[in-house]
């Protein structure tokens, strides 16, 4: 895990958004790999002119999709014993599953939205989903949702910051500190869009 986040760099340039698509893909499927550092260095190498900006974004976004979704699929037809029994093997303990558990059960679609943000949730959260129970439908529209805000703030970022090496160490050690920022002004713009939408449908119930 160490030698790949300390020469993933390297890897990207080697393979461009191909190294990228393997390491987000398999990361949402539970597997212990820098999905976002390579989000990170990849966009970081865009904006040093080493990458298309757009095969980065293009291949992220595809990724976190596609991974989520066969994550979902293996939870709906598997379910949590057999995932929990195959999947110490790559880390996912029965505390680690039963904590991502609980919150999809409090949260819901929103915690599809809101796992791209936090490394146990992004990595999770599909296999929960399809666990749970949790409608397909209902989850592949939070998940589109929360892959376009996680690959447009991390591609955002490291892009502008390109052409100055130095910021992707930075980028890489805050990546908590920033999610702390961001999740919470996250939740707290769906609880808004959410009660707006709630409050026009009581005013349209009332007329």
């Amino acid at each position: 895990m160490l030698w790949i986040k300390d020469h993933l760099l390297a890897l990207v340039e080697q393979y461009g958004v191909i190294a990228l698509f393997f390491s987000i893909t398999l990361e949402t499927l539970g597997l212990p790999l820098p999905g976002e550092s390579a989000l990170v260095a990849s966009s970081a190498a865009a904006g040093a002119g080493k990458l298309s900006i757009w095969h980065v974004v293009i291949a992220a976004y595809a990724a976190a999709v596609l991974g989520d979704n066969i994550g979902y699929l293996i939870g709906h037809r598997y379910g949590k014993a057999v995932i929990l029994r195959y999947g110490a093997r790559i880390g996912i303990t029965h505390d680690k599953y039963m904590r991502v558990e609980e919150i999809t059960a409090k949260y819901g679609p929103f915690m599809v939205i809101a796992a791209r943000f936090i490394v146990l949730l992004r990595q999770l959260n599909g296999l929960v989903a399809g666990s749970s129970g949790m409608h397909w439908a209902k989850f592949l529209i939070a998940n589109l949702i929360g892959a376009a805000l996680w690959v447009g703030l991390w591609s955002t970022l490291a892009y502008k910051f390109g052409h100055d090496v130095s910021i992707v160490p930075w980028i890489w050690n805050h990546l908590s500190l920033i999610a702390m920022v961001v999740f919470p002004l996250l939740l707290l713009l769906i609880a808004v869009l959410y009660w707006r939408v709630c409050w026009k449908k009581h005013d349209i119930t009332e007329n």
